[in-house]
């Protein structure tokens, strides 16, 4: 039989169209399988959705488990004199502060020396000693710097500036006559100024060009402003502090000085970050009801359903919340949610009365506390929401084991359409042979045809000639 190249040349029929249909036709066994696949896709993207809300609600209610939150205290009444921060050692208190002056650097500047900016003020590779007369005990009193034959008084500045540790920033300031080698200490304080440079002899190269001014000179001359301590009173005791950052002063506050003048700092509890954290568990839990509802509605208009419809899992988590909330916690001064002003309302959320918080955060807050967070004996409500969720969320909780189970059943599904598909090519690679050796046989049928009606042709011819 006669080998054929490309179906449908020996019989003329559209073979390759008709194998195509074959395909299609085969392949429509694979729709649902794809269809169950994008089920499976759907409802794990679902519920990675509901996970995170539920996840997001988690932090907010481990924000109320925190017993240090009833406790935190803040600081109020610096003004424009100075700001605060506060820690957990901080006790409650009232001070008077005074702020009699900031704590400064020191600066330090040359003489005049007159010279254009590139003249060389140095004949050979010199020392410039910065000495601190007043450094603290194990500081270094004084700091060499090494500077290079031929440097300008900005070479000058630049070898102050790369030295490390040298406790100074060096500049070059201009008062229109002459400039001069300035420096600032590195840090406020007395005790951190620099008090004077000396240099080794003919530090200066003697170029008739080049004019040192007489230090001496009141206007010319050295310039000497030392750093000065912060001063300030608390209650009427004097303090001074090398920096404008006074730490300690008052147990648990730290003060930074901003100007001078009087100030009354309160230290109380810091019942703004409480009133934040129990809106925000009402408002983090209503998130995850819009979430559930979102992945739960039915339109009944267009037959649309959420995700997770009937879900049994979405079910669950909504039965062990609404179990939680709405039950108590015994032992306690408050023991239901209404009595903090936290309302279950008709459609699952959660509604929040600010004056009735108000109300516990301002008179009740150790109850308050113990409610949330719990006591010694008593796990808070917090304590019995984030247990709830820790068992829903963690890796063997519903949640996870709902999403493994959609990821198994997704897999599986993959295994079974990869199956299918790899039958479906074997059936159209038979079709495909099928139709090759039916291409080939009416080729061949064609050409015995032709061939016999051209000798059937040719006896008619010669029956012809005969007569």
């Amino acid at each position: 039989m006669a080998s054929i190249s490309s179906l449908g040349i020996g019989s003329g029929l559209d073979l390759n169209g008709l194998l195509d249909q074959l395909r299609d036709a085969e392949r429509g066994k694979l729709e649902p399988i794809a269809a169950q696949q994008q089920q499976q896709e759907s409802r794990i993207s679902a519920l990675g959705s509901l996970q995170s809300a539920m996840t997001q609600f988690d932090d907010s209610v481990a924000n109320l488990q925190n017993a240090s939150l009833y406790e935190s205290l803040s600081a109020s009444g610096g003004g424009e004199t100075l700001s605060t921060s506060v820690d957990a050692s901080a006790q409650p208190g009232n001070y008077n502060v005074e702020v009699n002056g900031l704590a400064t650097a020191g600066t330090l500047a040359s003489q005049r020396i007159v010279a254009e900016p590139d003249q060389a003020l140095t004949d050979a590779e010199r020392t410039l000693t910065l000495e601190f007369a007043n450094a603290p005990e194990g500081e270094p009193t004084s700091v060499d710097v090494t500077v290079a034959g031929g440097s300008t008084l900005g070479d000058i500045r630049d070898a102050i500036n790369a030295k490390e540790g040298v406790g100074v920033t060096a500049s070059v300031i201009n008062d229109g006559e002459g400039s001069r080698l300035a420096l600032m200490s590195s840090e406020t304080g007395e005790a951190a100024s620099v008090t004077g440079m000396t240099f080794e002899t003919d530090f200066f190269v003697t170029d008739p060009a080049v004019t040192v001014s007489d230090p001496a000179d009141a206007v010319e001359g050295v310039i000497d402003n030392g750093g000065q301590d912060a001063a300030l009173s608390i209650n009427g005791i004097a303090i001074t502090s090398a920096t404008n950052q006074v730490e300690e002063a008052i147990q648990g506050v730290t003060l930074d000085l901003q100007a001078e003048g009087s100030a009354t700092l309160s230290v109380e509890q810091d019942t703004l970050k409480v009133r934040e954290a129990v809106s925000g568990f009402v408002s983090s839990f209503n998130e995850l009801k819009g979430t559930i509802g979102e992945l739960t509605a039915y339109d009944a208009e267009t037959g649309q359903a959420g995700e997770l419809n009937g879900d049994r899992t979405v079910r669950t988590v909504e039965s062990r919340l609404r179990s939680v909330l709405s039950g108590g916690v015994p032992g306690g001064e408050i023991g239901m949610l209404s009595e903090v002003g936290i309302s279950l309302q008709r459609d699952g959320t959660l509604e929040l009365d600010e004056d009735a918080l108000s109300e516990q955060v301002s008179g009740n807050m150790a109850a308050l506390g113990e409610f949330f967070a719990g006591g010694e004996a008593t796990t808070g409500m917090a304590g019995r929401v984030g247990e709830a969720l820790g068992q829903m969320l963690d890796d063997s909780g519903l949640v996870s084991r709902s999403i493994e189970g959609a990821e198994g059943r997704l897999e599986r599904l993959g295994e079974r359409y990869a199956r299918m598909e790899q039958g479906v090519e074997r059936t159209i690679d038979r079709y495909r042979t099928q139709f090759g050796q039916l291409d080939g046989m009416i080729a061949q049928m064609n050409q015995t045809s032709t061939y016999l009606t051209q000798q059937f042709a040719n006896l008619d011819a010669q029956l012809n000639q005969g007569n």
